[in-house]
């Protein structure tokens, strides 16, 4: 498939600080509309800050990110119905059933209330949560209920999904067939833009990608390009550095 030029997301010069830390250091990134794009990098490195940033979530001290064109800090109404976001750690209302936390994202994003319930019946069935959709989201397990706030960020239509984690937690039947909901998303000219730890995972899911440490870009383009001749593991070791060599003490060894 022959990637657009027009971004999906475009950011410039983009800066966030707490307190003295610099978290997001003037970072500078195209994501290709119709890619399907892994952001990585280590522990603390900026990417939930420059994602939470990106989808009208966190106000920027400096910078710009644009959805589509779209300005996001200065038309954040019409960036975020651009977006569908995924956040890792933030709590769902887990006292609604799955079908009643669904619907209630949708009426949020602006759905009448008819479209929203015909698009929930849709979703749970793509997501195998038909059966649990009368269940409370607080009973569901972690699969489900990654999957639970996947249907919250698809709801709406968007043409850009931003997914922190989505595979933590996750056993690999859900995990497997998220991925197969995300390929399709993009298959059909969607954007998907996923963080995650697992290199591997990202190796083999994603064509484009960028490796992030100390709030900056440190690589990015094809998941090839960026990988080289290694692995991509070995290549972000490569980047970020830190990587400790030896067995380690003797007494850990019987």
């Amino acid at each position: 498939m022959t990637v657009p030029s027009s971004p999906a997301l475009a950011i410039r010069g983009l800066v966030k600080r707490f307190g003295e830390k610099l978290a997001v250091d003037h970072l500078d990134l195209d994501v290709p509309s119709g890619s399907f794009f892994g952001l990585v990098g280590p522990n603390g490195a900026g990417k939930t800050t420059t994602l939470s940033m990106a989808t009208g979530l966190l106000r920027p001290d400096a910078g710009e990110v644009r959805l589509h064109g779209i300005d996001v800090w200065q038309d954040l109404v019409a960036a975020k119905r651009q977006v569908g976001v995924l956040s890792d750690g933030v709590r769902l209302f887990d006292r609604l059933t799955g079908r009643q936390l669904v619907v209630y994202a949708g009426l949020l994003s602006g759905l009448d209330r008819d479209t929203a319930v015909a698009r929930t019946n849709d979703l749970l069935q793509l997501l195998d949560l038909e059966s649990a959709g009368g269940t409370l989201v607080v009973d569901y397990s972690a699969g489900m209920t990654k999957k639970v706030a996947l249907a919250c960020a698809m709801v709406h239509a968007p043409k850009v999904l931003v997914l922190d984690e989505p595979f933590e937690s996750v056993d690999p039947v859900s995990a497997a067939n998220i991925r197969d909901i995300l390929v399709g998303f993009v298959r059909s000219g969607g954007t998907v833009i996923v963080s995650s730890h697992v290199m591997d995972l990202v190796q083999r899911m994603c064509d484009r990608v960028a490796i992030v440490a100390g709030g900056r870009v440190l690589a990015a383009g094809t998941t090839d390009e960026v990988r080289g001749e290694s692995t991509l593991e070995d290549r972000f070791v490569e980047l970020v550095g830190g990587r400790r060599t030896g067995e380690g003490p003797a007494w850990l060894h019987t």
